[in-house]
């Protein structure tokens, strides 16, 4: 087994904070039951965090960011795990108290380890990620809550990034009539190519007015953008139509009213990946694998890249100029 390896650290030492790429060895990682090679990880809005002084995800140093990774098992305490599983690890306090998947090897706790189902690659898997598995998630509350595509349109919100993305695909795929909102005008035949029937502007949900009610203009909507665009979309929905709420990338306040939830029987449904329950987690990434998987997954990707080259492209979705997912290589 290789001596040492590379891993991109993030340290504080002295007021001085620093994001590079180290060698490290295997006893430099922290306890779990499998050891896994690494082969591809993915850049999430709390990776970026977690690689920036104040970013409010690390709180430990030294430590290797990554809440995504997927790869091949190389050693395994617990039965369930044999050298040479393919498997994929996301979430959990992966990449934010427990070291991840911007390394070559990991080692991981068992009970975070999924097995890749068949009919995903681990490119795949890591195309898809923990924005995918969000994404999914709302798709199935809103399923669950009786949304139909016979029942209208569904509204995607920040829909060029990593979840808004995949929740275009797969409702798409899934035959929703799908409204896309965004505010780059140059990602419209992007989000289109991705399955998007129609796109608007951000004004379009949120034109700075929030209305105790407004027209009734869609069924139900996937939302990783919070605050106020969510009170006003909220006033939007059809009656007894449901809302799946990930983000918060316009802020944490939600300065609604009850009327939408008290006079149209309105949903808000609450999308937590992190700790959802592993049953659940299982059957959600063997439908990503089989109905919800995007017909043209490589479609979502917007560039990979190497270990070496992730310091350049981390900054990327700070920025707002992310389209889809950022895919590390690591293999």
């Amino acid at each position: 087994m290789t001596q040492t390896f590379d891993a991109l650290v993030v340290n504080n030492q002295e007021s001085h904070y620093s994001v590079k790429v180290q060698k490290l060895t295997l006893s430099d990682l922290q306890d779990g039951e499998v050891l896994i090679r690494v082969h591809y990880s993915s850049v999430n809005y709390k990776d970026c965090l977690a690689c920036i002084p104040n970013g409010n995800i690390v709180s430990t140093f030294p430590f290797i960011p990554g809440i995504d990774l997927a790869g091949v098992v190389v050693s395994s305490e617990d039965n369930r795990y044999q050298p040479g599983d393919e498997v994929i690890a996301t979430s959990y306090d992966i990449g934010v108290s427990h070291f991840g998947g911007y390394s070559e090897y990991a080692r991981i706790r068992a009970e975070w380890v999924v097995p890749l189902p068949q009919g995903l690659t681990l490119k795949e898997a890591m195309i898809i990620g923990t924005a995918g598995f969000t994404a999914a998630l709302s798709v199935q509350r809103l399923e669950d809550n009786h949304v139909s595509p016979e029942q209208g349109k569904v509204l995607v919100t920040g829909a060029t990034g990593g979840v808004g993305s995949f929740a275009v695909s797969i409702l798409s795929k899934l035959g929703y009539e799908v409204e896309a909102s965004t505010g780059k005008e140059a990602e419209h035949e992007f989000l289109k190519q991705i399955g998007a029937t129609t796109v608007v502007s951000r004004e379009e949900v949120y034109d700075g007015k929030i209305r105790a009610l407004g027209k009734q203009k869609w069924a139900a909507a996937v939302d990783p953008v919070g605050g106020e665009p969510l009170a006003s979309l909220l006033s939007h929905i059809h009656y007894g139509g449901s809302v799946a709420v990930s983000g918060l990338t316009a802020g944490t306040k939600l300065p609604t009213m009850v009327f939408p939830f008290i006079l149209r029987g309105v949903n808000l449904l609450g999308i937590d990946s992190v700790y959802c329950p592993m049953e659940t987690r299982l059957t959600l990434w063997n439908r990503l694998a089989t109905d919800y998987k995007p017909e043209n997954i490589e479609a979502l990707v917007q560039q990979e890249v190497t270990l070496a080259q992730l310091t350049d492209a981390l900054p990327t979705l700070l920025k707002g100029q992310g389209r889809g997912r950022i895919l590390v290589k690591l293999v």
